[in-house]
């Protein structure tokens, strides 16, 4: 009988000391609607992130702005007495506010990243971030100031790694003139993938790449998806499609699926197991909405 485990994507070294699982898990929706204030079920929240563990799932994703806040506590809930917790990479993201349900301002004052980070890390009970990524980049103030004051951090021991959130290959090239970058994450999946050029250039530079959107939201995993036809050759559910087909794109993809459901979870995890034929896999790539 196959095994559901993360482990089965393979690795991905963020360093010399550490490599995860590439299947890893978004925390977004672990929020009430429009990602805005405490998830309905808190309990079931936590319990979504220590089954996740029991998975193998060692990288997750989150960030202050879920919430705001709330994901990160039922984050922290779930990892607290996790067995192997020196083992858990967690990739988090500042530099957004929120003012209610599905609104979203980047705000990139420097003052303000550094707060974030520091209010992330006692919310999150860590005493330093593996990752943080520039949510997203403020017109307001230079992408220097920016990664600059995310590179202090690092400097002070309070950030590993810093990576930079829906940007062009143009943003990380400027980026890289200020700190090292380890990691994208942008909207990317099976059916719109017009990041191409990010994703390489981002495997040429020895980065990680996240794809946040990897199901559209659950659209790519419906029974009626364009995906059902493959979903149906292979045995498996659509969802499982599309994850493989990221899996197989890019040795430095790492899928974060975010789901509040443990049924969805098992099923995502599952499709570690799915080895697309490279002509299947281009046969999928030609659903491109560029």
């Amino acid at each position: 009988m196959t095994t559901i485990n993360a482990a089965n994507a393979g690795t991905y070294a963020f360093d010399d000391q550490f490599k995860v699982n590439r299947m890893g898990y978004g925390v977004m929706q672990l929020t009430g609607p429009g990602t805005w204030g405490p998830y309905a079920d808190p309990e079931n929240g936590v319990k979504v992130v220590k089954k996740a563990l029991e998975y193998g799932v060692n990288f997750f994703d989150t960030a202050d702005s879920y919430g705001p806040w709330f994901a990160d506590r039922y984050l922290a809930a779930g990892l607290k007495d996790a067995a192997n917790r020196d083992q858990i990479f967690i990739s988090d993201k500042v530099g957004q506010t929120r003012q209610g349900p599905n609104v979203w301002t980047p705000l990139g004052e420097p003052r303000y990243l550094r707060q974030q980070v520091e209010v992330s890390m006692m919310t999150l009970g860590i005493d330093h971030e593996d990752l943080v990524f520039l949510h997203r980049i403020d017109p307001h103030y230079s992408i220097a100031d920016q990664v600059g004051e995310l590179k202090k951090l690092q400097d002070e021991g309070k950030i590993k790694h810093i990576g930079l959130s829906q940007v062009t290959v143009d943003q990380i090239k400027e980026a890289q003139q200020v700190a090292k970058i380890d990691a994208i994450e942008n909207l990317y999946n099976v059916a719109n993938h017009g990041d191409d050029d990010v994703v390489d250039y981002a495997a040429s530079q020895k980065m990680a790449f996240l794809p946040w959107f990897p199901l559209a939201t659950g659209e790519l995993a419906q029974a009626g998806s364009v995906l059902s036809t493959m979903a149906q050759k292979y045995q498996v559910s659509p969802a499982q499609i599309a994850l493989a087909w990221l899996l197989k794109r890019s040795d430095n993809i790492i899928p974060i699926p975010g789901t509040s459901s443990i049924e969805h979870l098992r099923d995502n995890v599952a499709a570690a197991n799915v080895d697309l034929t490279t002509a299947d896999f281009n046969g999928l790539s030609q659903l491109s909405v560029k």
